[in-house]
C-alpha cells in the first residue's frame, strides 16, 4: 500500500509540475485566463492596501495581492509580476509569487494565502 501511495504521488507531482512553474511570456491584462500562472509587465497605478495594489497596462487594469508582504514598490513604478489568476466570481486578481523592480531587483514573495 505505501509503495502505491508513493508512486501515485510521485506521479502527481510530476503532472501538476509544469502548472507551478513561473511563466516566461508576458501576458497582456486583458488576456489573463483564471486559473494559469502568468507574467504581467505595467504600472502600479494605484496601492489599494498594505499588501495590494493595481497593475496597468496598455490593455487594462487588475489587482494584485501580495499578502502577507508589504507592497514592494511605489505608485507610477514599472514592474514586472509572475502569479497565480484567481478564479474569483466577479473578475480576475493575481496572486503574486515574485516581482521585478524598474532598476532589476527581484523579490520573491512569501505564501501566506
Amino acid at each position: 500500500m505505501k509503495q502505491f501511495l508513493f508512486a501515485a504521488a510521485t506521479a502527481l507531482a510530476l503532472v501538476a509540475a509544469p502548472t507551478l512553474a513561473l511563466s516566461e511570456t508576458v501576458t497582456p491584462i486583458a488576456e489573463l485566463k483564471r486559473g494559469t500562472m502568468v507574467m504581467m509587465t505595467g504600472d502600479v497605478a494605484r496601492i489599494t492596501d498594505e499588501d495590494e495594489f493595481i497593475l496597468a497596462d496598455a490593455t487594462g487594469r487588475v489587482p494584485v495581492y501580495v499578502g502577507p508582504n508589504f507592497v514592494p514598490a511605489a505608485e507610477g513604478e514599472t514592474v514586472t509580476v509572475w502569479g497565480w489568476v484567481d478564479d474569483d466570481l466577479f473578475s480576475n486578481e493575481v496572486y503574486a509569487r515574485r516581482i521585478q523592480r524598474a532598476d532589476g531587483t527581484v523579490i520573491e514573495l512569501r505564501q501566506g494565502y
